[in-house]
């Protein structure tokens, strides 16, 4: 396996010298903060509904 941490692209660290990043990292959305629209909400009731049902109707079904 090649060893890709790309070492010529970071500075030595220097703790007498910790210096901030020049820029800010980027902005980034994840899911949790995301906002919903209400058909995503419907559609992942519906998928956990019907995956609920095949569920436990399969279970109740062999029993």
């Amino acid at each position: 396996m090649s060893d890709d941490h790309h070492e010529e692209d970071r500075p030595e660290f220097d703790p007498q010298n910790v210096d901030l990043p020049a820029k800010e990292p980027p902005l980034r959305s994840t899911a949790p903060q995301s906002d919903f629209t209400m058909s995503q909400v419907s559609t992942g009731t519906v998928v956990a509904l019907v995956g609920l049902a095949l569920t436990f109707g399969i279970a109740f079904a062999l029993v």
